[in-house]
């Protein structure tokens, strides 16, 4: 079994979508601290004229430790209809614009209060959408008995062992994070995915790179998005120089 982990993203960008489709079995790592200002709670899309902005879910107050799994969403605001708003100029130069319109607001209708839950819903309904097959686990829930983790990139070694994992593929930007040396131990291989990004026709003067899924399903149909989901490199950490 090939095996990624992330922590639950909000309409995540293409290289997430890439790790799912090369990977087996997916986990959503929600048993960590939740980190202001990632892309837990929000993502980017175009604005209208020049630029990008975000798209966000209102959260509840929470202390600094607070991790992820319990994470609430603010009751009583009108997000998602403030999110729909805010792709309504797509209309304007998106092919898809209908499509896409129409499986945002079915993804985000759920009256969940758990962030996690929510991107959870989300990301079965864009694989759906993509027609990528994903097996999605979410860690909190799968009662797994790990031993005590002491850096990040431990995680990824003990959920791979405790799943029975024959490989772990985590994006390349985080190749620091881990020793191959654990892994090679215990016969795990560890690789790491490389996505080109390439741009994609935007229907403006300047390319907008690295927003969120929602923006390449504007301008791609589901053939052509996986085109861009699939250019991509796995590399092995024995092939990466300086490994530990």
């Amino acid at each position: 079994m090939r095996l990624g982990i992330m922590q639950p993203y909000f309409f995540p960008y293409l290289g997430y979508y890439s790790l799912i489709k090369h990977t087996d079995s997916f986990v959503f790592l929600d048993t960590v601290q939740f980190i202001r200002h990632g892309w837990i709670e929000r993502n980017r899309i175009l604005k209208p004229g020049d630029g990008w902005q975000y798209i966000a879910v209102p959260l509840e107050k929470h202390s600094r430790d607070t991790l992820i799994r319990d994470i609430t969403i603010r009751v009583g605001e009108q997000w998602q209809e403030k999110i729909i708003r805010q792709i309504e100029h797509y209309k304007k130069r998106a092919p898809f614009y209908k499509d896409v319109t129409n499986l945002v607001a079915e993804s985000i209708s759920d009256k969940s209060t758990s962030i996690v839950q929510l991107n959870a819903r989300i990301l079965s309904a864009t694989c759906a959408y993509l027609d990528i097959p994903i097996r999605l686990s979410i860690f909190s829930e799968m009662q797994l008995t790990i031993e005590t983790v002491n850096d990040a990139g431990e995680w990824a070694l003990q959920i791979s062992k405790a799943v029975g994992a024959k490989e772990y593929v985590n994006p390349i930007g985080g190749v620091e994070l881990f020793k191959p040396g654990q892994f090679r131990e215990l016969g795990i291989t560890l690789s790491f995915l490389s996505n080109s990004l390439s741009p994609y026709n935007q229907r403006r003067p300047t390319f907008e790179p690295g927003l969120s899924i929602i923006d390449v399903m504007m301008f791609n149909d589901p053939v052509a998005a996986n085109k861009l989901i699939d250019d991509v490199q796995v590399v092995s950490s024995n092939d990466i120089k300086n490994s530990k």
